[in-house]
Parts: structure tokens; C-alpha cells; sequence
């Protein structure tokens, strides 16, 4: 046993003996074989919505040209601004300033969202915009002669997370009506099923383990509902009792915590006053001492050795930890929160597809044998997902398969689940 599986051991994690350095190398061909067999992709489908949605664009146009009651060009942030703030006289208190003025991006709009019905009419203005300049119109443009799409990997070197270029297909919209009818572009070939596997919470699941959290560790051994757990803890109620706004709260708490987030940080993303955040943040603390104590032992670890590191050695170097320029220092010691856990929450992923590939090259041989040409193959990653597709017959075998690798390619101090899905399209398999 190595010095990094005895650490791991420690903390009720049982992994593999294998370094970073080999995961990294290992996860290279099986990349590399997803980026030629790519996915198969409804081009038609695909530029029917967006011939749909750019009738709506020009609709939303004049309606916000009606509520302004001016023409302005929509795509200009300082015309935008000159139209809300000097025309409409909409406040700006609380909202973020750039260079050229009082920002009017998406995440400062929304703070304001009731004080005029133009707010609305931009905010989905913007969204249709992106969604058609950047999926919808270029994507049938890429496919090669079998209308597959293919695109590109790569490993960051800080995290060790996986990338996806040319195109960039980890921002494809998830939820949302034209998330799913983007998604359903994404098609099995004929006579397939894709089969999509998600982990759950992933990265909270490493920090319960990792902070040996006792009332964390509880909660997803009882298979409880951590967001509700968390709300009821900062909202001080019964977990029966938490409405679905307080769920949200609280999903944004748990999250923004892994991420290093101040009571600024959370106010901002929340939208609520900084000493309610604080608040929050203090009643989270009180439920979760074991993650107030990993936050400081990481960022007093990181001051004393320059470097953090995931379970399976991946290190960041964080060369300004100790800079006088308190923001600078205090941005690398959320990195030094944060990187572990996201770090092996990559490992992981890379791992369970690592095996995954020897198990697909197993079933792939048996087939062979029988007379069946038409293979089970990876076809995708996208954050915590893992996208295959095979054959009708056997999509609910290899799903299981896919399931238990990544449910047990570690074994941690609390229970790694995976959700899974088969469908004709990957909106169906979700």
C-alpha cells in the first residue's frame, strides 16, 4: 500500500493503486477512440428549431424596441445601458460597474428583473441569441459524411478536468425547453440505444469524505435529500417543512461553500442582503463543523507547503498563496478548497472510464464471436456524465455495467450513486 492509498484510508476511501500520472496516460487512447467515432447528430431537427427561434428573436425585438419606445441596437452593452438607465431610469443600486458604466450583464439584469417587463424580454432575447449563434446554426456545419459530430479533449492541467473544443460540447444547455431540444439532436445510430450515466452530487459526496464530516457522512448514508438537510439547518426548520426557494438556497450553500464562496460572494449569487448570507453561511458551519475544519486545515496546509493535491497526487501549485495582495492570496486559497475535491472528482470520472473501456472491449469480443458486428461504444463525457450507445438488444445489460463501474471504481466513506438513462436521444436518456 502506498503512502497515498494509506492516506485515502484514512479518510474511509479504498482506491485503486494507481498514480495520477497513470490515470492521465491511461484516459489519453480511450479519448482519443471518442473523438473519432463522435455522435450521431438530427442536423434537421436542429436548424428547424433555429429557423423557430429566430422568428421569436425578431418578435422579442420589437418588443423591447415597444417597452424602450426606441430602436436600439440590443447586442450593445452601452446602448443597452444608455436605454435602461438613462431613458427608463431603472435603479441601479447594487448592480456591478464596468469601465464603461453600470453592467448589464444577464447576472446583474436579473437583480432588477421586476422593476420593468424589458428586463424579461432582453434576458430571453440574449438566451435565444446564444443558443442560435453558438449550437444551433454552427453545429449541422461540423458533422462529417455520416452526420456524425466529433469533437476534441483535453485534460487542464490545474484540475485535471476534462475540456471538449471544436466544438465545445461541455456548455451544451441541460435544462430548460430548448436544452432538452437541443440534447435531442444528439441521436443514437440506427438500431441503438444511448445509454447516459450521471453521477449524483459527485463532488459533495468527496467533500464529505474528505472533511469527515459526521452529519454529511449521515445524510447520504440515509440516502437523505442533502440540499433539504442543508436548508433546514440555515433556515432552522424541519427538513418536512422546506419549501422548494429554500431548497434553492440552500443547493447554492452547498455548492458556493466548495467553492471557497465568501457571505459577498453568496449575497451576490443569491441576490439577498450580505448579512443574510452570512447568517447562512454561519448556520451551515454550526451542522457542518467538519468542513469548517477541512476549509482551515487546506488553506493553513497550502500557506505551509505552496501546493494542494488530490487523493491521487495530483498537486496545484499555488505560488501567490502568501502574497501581501489579500485578494490575490485569498483566490488561491479557494483554490486550495476547491481543487482537491474537483481534482478527484476528475480522477474518478477518468477511472470509471478506464474500466469502462476494458469491459466495453470484453462485451464488444463476445459479440464478435456470435456473428454481431455492431459494437457498444463510449461516445461522450460531460462533466460528471458518461454518454455510450449499443445495440437495442443489450442497452439495459451494458447500462448496468456502466452503472456498477462507476459506482465502484472507488470506494468511499459514503455511497457513490449514478443515475442512468437509455434513450433514442440524449434529451430521452436523461
Amino acid at each position: 500500500m502506498n503512502d497515498l492509498q494509506t492516506k485515502a484510508q484514512k479518510l474511509g476511501i479504498i482506491m485503486p493503486e494507481i498514480s495520477s500520472e497513470q490515470i492521465n496516460d491511461q484516459i489519453k487512447p480511450v479519448l482519443r477512440q471518442m473523438e473519432e467515432v463522435g455522435i450521431g447528430l438530427n442536423c434537421a431537427g436542429l436548424n428547424n428549431l433555429a429557423d423557430k427561434l429566430t422568428i421569436r428573436l425578431k418578435e422579442l425585438e420589437g418588443q423591447i424596441y415597444q417597452a424602450v419606445g426606441a430602436e436600439f441596437n440590443i447586442s450593445s452593452p452601452i446602448q443597452m445601458a444608455e436605454m435602461l438607465f438613462d431613458r427608463l431610469k431603472l435603479p441601479t443600486t447594487g448592480l456591478k460597474r464596468t469601465k464603461s458604466g453600470v453592467s448589464t450583464a444577464a447576472s446583474e439584469l436579473s437583480k432588477i428583473s421586476s422593476e420593468h417587463i424589458v428586463i424579461a424580454l432582453i434576458l430571453e432575447y440574449r438566451e435565444l441569441s446564444k443558443l442560435i449563434s453558438t449550437y444551433l446554426r454552427p453545429l449541422p456545419l461540423l458533422v462529417d459524411e455520416n452526420s456524425r459530430l466529433h469533437t476534441t479533449y483535453s485534460m487542464d492541467t490545474s484540475t485535471g478536468r476534462l475540456s471538449s473544443s471544436e466544438p465545445n460540447l461541455q456548455n451544451i444547455p441541460i435544462k430548460g425547453t430548448y436544452g432538452e431540444d437541443i440534447r435531442a439532436a444528439f441521436v443514437a445510430s440506427p438500431g441503438c440505444k444511448l445509454i447516459v450515466a450521471d453521477y449524483s452530487q459527485i463532488e459533495l459526496r468527496i467533500v464529505a469524505c474528505l472533511a469527515k464530516d459526521k452529519a454529511m457522512i449521515e445524510a447520504f448514508g440515509r440516502d437523505e435529500d442533502i440540499h433539504a438537510q442543508t436548508a433546514a439547518a440555515i433556515f432552522n426548520i424541519n427538513m418536512a417543512d422546506v419549501t422548494a426557494a429554500e431548497r434553492r438556497v440552500a443547493k447554492a450553500v452547498n455548492f458556493g461553500i466548495v467553492y471557497g464562496q465568501t457571505p459577498y460572494g453568496l449575497s451576490q449569487a443569491l441576490g439577498i442582503e450580505v448579512t443574510a448570507a452570512a447568517t447562512y453561511i454561519k448556520n451551515y458551519f454550526d451542522l457542518h463543523t467538519g468542513i469548517m475544519d477541512y476549509i482551515n486545515d487546506m488553506i493553513s496546509a497550502a500557506h505551509t507547503d505552496g501546493y494542494v493535491e488530490t487523493i491521487f497526487g495530483t498537486r496545484r501549485y499555488l505560488p501567490n498563496i502568501n502574497s501581501s495582495v489579500r485578494y490575490i492570496a485569498e483566490g488561491e486559497e479557494r483554490m486550495a478548497i476547491n481543487m482537491p475535491v474537483q481534482g478527484t472528482a476528475a480522477e474518478i470520472l477518468k477511472l470509471a472510464m478506464i474500466e469502462m473501456s476494458k469491459r466495453l472491449e470484453l462485451i464488444n469480443d463476445k459479440r464478435k464471436n456470435k456473428g454481431h458486428d455492431c459494437p457498444a461504444r463510449m461516445l461522450l463525457t460531460v462533466h460528471d456524465e458518461i454518454v455510450l450507445e449499443a445495440p437495442v438488444e443489450m442497452a439495459e445489460e451494458v447500462g448496468k455495467i456502466l452503472k456498477d463501474t462507476m459506482e465502484n471504481v472507488i470506494i468511499m466513506c459514503v455511497p457513490i450513486k449514478v443515475s442512468l438513462g437509455i434513450g433514442d436521444n440524449w434529451a430521452k436518456a436523461k
